[in-house]
């Protein structure tokens, strides 16, 4: 994790004194349920929690026993007993550390999609409230680049929240899919503890029993996760181009707030540059490829490797906290985003009416061209005014094969910009329902 790039929030989530807490709640619950179960005293589940609950685990102590042990559960659980004393011999019967580390992990992975999903909402209320605002505010629409027809800013937007809230519905999902907890011994077999433990320390920690583990949770679940918070990166990659693409000087529809004090460059004062879009593209370019080894992770040997083990202490913290960060930057960036809707009409003008040749080439066949005549009928006249020789509407007027088929009013009547926006209230109901 790299402190420029990380909420306390979700950095919390991954500090190891969290981690120790939750090694604890998971051991103390499986206690409570062996007492229950008559395995080992009621008093000896009591003390655990009554001595370790509240206690402040040493991470340095941890850290040295294991320099010894070479084994951080062990480390752990020898650090336990410095603190809750004899009735420690009762904690971890008939576990084996990967019950502690995978239902762990699971338990910082849903508290992570938590707030991910909170920070989608915040995404989506913004692009909401901006769609809405420009709603009717006419730009155009680009393939390849290149001009195409008319659209509204606020379907832009629209789209995005679309995409978005396609996102969360996935985060949901593989939240879902990820949160479950194995209390299973050593190769998953409950040989030595009853599968009415795994049943208990599931519901305490908010998780669900996984329904066959070997000596571990199976990764696939993992590798849905990790490959979800992939796709999300790239929707917030997407809209941060569009933006990056909309902020150029040629184009300058769009661009990011630029605050009061903000340098743009070391060298060159005028410039205001598209720096978090940008880095919204860097920090995606990150979390999708924390994907690929989640996926290597399902393969394991047999019942149970560690090959899993490094890439996921790296994984799991740093892909949460980098898109934690990212769509947090996003929302941001969307509340502020100035808009400039009179560069938007200047850029619709600019190839004088060439946006409307679909209409022309409609409204030809229509009144009985070949869709082959009517196509060569609009070209021929819409190539010169590429090139700056004319206007494209009076061009057409004098064109003697289009006039055998439309009036000089029904040639006028395809260049209405407001015909192209007929359906945004449709598309806006089907996007954000009746509101």
């Amino acid at each position: 994790m790299i402190p420029r790039y990380t909420r306390p929030e979700m950095a919390s989530i991954w500090e190891p004194q969290t981690r120790f807490k939750i090694w604890f709640e998971i051991e103390a619950h499986a206690a409570d349920a062996l007492a229950e179960l008559g395995t080992i005293p009621k008093e000896a589940a009591k003390t655990i929690w009554a001595k370790a609950r509240d206690a402040t685990f040493d991470v340095a102590r941890i850290d040295e026993i294991e320099r010894e042990t070479k084994h951080d559960v062990i480390a752990f659980l020898t650090h336990l007993a410095e603190i809750v004393g004899p009735e420690a011999r009762f904690v971890h019967q008939g576990m084996t550390s990967s019950d502690v580390l995978d239902t762990c992990l699971n338990v910082q992975l849903t508290r992570a999609a938590d707030l991910l999903i909170s920070d989608i909402d915040k995404v989506l209320a913004a692009l909401k409230k901006r769609a809405f605002e420009h709603k009717m505010t006419p730009t155009i629409g680009r393939s390849h680049g290149i001009h195409a027809e008319p659209v509204t800013f606020g379907l832009k937007l629209a789209y995005a929240y679309a995409e978005f809230s396609r996102a969360r519905e996935r985060l949901v999902a593989a939240r879902k899919e990820v949160a479950t907890c194995a209390i299973s011994g050593a190769v998953g077999t409950f040989a030595q503890i009853d599968p009415r433990v795994e049943e208990h320390v599931a519901k305490a920690m908010g998780l669900v029993p996984e329904p066959i583990s070997t000596q571990v949770i199976p990764r696939d679940r993992h590798a849905m996760y990790f490959a979800t918070l992939g796709v999300i990166a790239s929707s917030v990659e997407r809209l941060s181009i569009e933006i990056r693409h909309l902020q150029r000087t040629e184009v300058l529809e769009a661009e990011e707030f630029f605050s009061e004090g903000q340098k743009g460059s070391s060298a060159m004062p005028h410039k205001r540059n598209p720096v978090l879009s940008e880095n919204l593209t860097g920090l995606s370019r990150m979390v999708r490829a924390y994907a690929m080894p989640a996926m290597e992770n399902v393969a394991l040997w047999h019942e149970r490797d560690i090959s899993h083990s490094s890439a996921e202490r790296m994984i799991g913290p740093d892909a949460t906290v980098t898109l934690d960060f990212a769509l947090m930057r996003l929302a941001g960036l969307i509340e502020k985003l100035l808009i400039h809707p009179a560069n938007m009409q200047k850029n619709l003008d600019r190839l004088g009416g060439l946006v409307h040749s679909q209409r022309l080439l409609i409204a030809l066949t229509q009144k009985g061209a070949s869709r082959e005549d009517a196509y060569k009928y609009v070209q021929r006249n819409a190539m010169p005014v590429w090139r700056g020789e004319g206007d494209f509407q009076t061009l057409l007027k004098k064109d003697p094969d289009v006039k055998k088929h439309l009036s000089d009013a029904e040639i006028e009547e395809q260049f209405d910009l407001g015909y192209h926006f007929k359906h945004v209230d449709t598309i806006f109901k089907r996007v954000f329902g009746e509101s």
